[in-house]
C-alpha cells in the first residue's frame, strides 16, 4: 500500500511542479511582453495575404472529399507504422507470420475500398447528378 502512494506522490509532485512552471511562464510573459495595441493584429491572417470580403463564402465540396481521402490513408499509415516498427521483434518471438498477415489484410482491405469508391466514380473532380426519379425508372 505504501508503494501505491508513494508512486501517487510522485505524479501529485510532477503535476504541481508543472503547473507552477505554467503560471510561472505565463506570470513572466505578462510582464515581459509589449503593451502597444495594434488594430491591425486584429485582423485575419491568411497566409500573409490582406483579407478581402467576408468569411462566409461558398465552399466547393470536391475539396472536402479529397479532405476525407487523404485523411482515411493518414489515418491508416498512422495505423501500419506501429505494427511495421515492431515486425522484426515478432519476428523473432515467432509471431511475423501473424504481424505480416494482419498488415496485408489492412492494405487489402483499404485497396478494396478504394477501388469500390474509385468504381462508383465518387473520387471523380466533375460528375454527373442523376436525378432519382430518373434511375428508379431505368432500374
Amino acid at each position: 500500500m505504501e508503494t501505491a502512494q508513494l508512486e501517487f506522490s510522485v505524479v501529485l509532485i510532477y503535476l504541481l511542479v508543472s503547473m507552477i512552471v505554467v503560471f510561472a511562464a505565463l506570470l513572466l510573459g505578462r510582464f515581459v511582453r509589449p503593451k502597444v495595441h495594434d488594430p491591425e493584429k486584429d485582423t485575419v491572417y491568411e497566409c500573409g495575404e490582406r483579407p478581402i470580403g467576408g468569411a462566409w463564402f461558398t465552399f466547393n465540396p470536391r475539396f472536402y472529399l479529397l479532405a476525407l481521402v487523404f485523411i482515411v490513408f493518414d489515418v491508416a499509415i498512422a495505423l501500419v507504422f506501429p505494427v511495421a516498427t515492431v515486425v522484426r521483434d515478432w519476428m523473432v518471438a515467432g509471431d511475423g507470420a501473424i504481424a505480416v498477415l494482419a498488415l496485408l489484410s489492412f492494405i487489402v482491405l483499404l485497396v478494396f475500398g478504394l477501388a469500390f469508391v474509385w468504381g462508383h466514380g465518387n473520387l471523380d473532380w466533375v460528375r454527373d447528378i442523376e436525378d432519382p426519379k430518373a434511375a428508379e425508372e431505368q432500374s
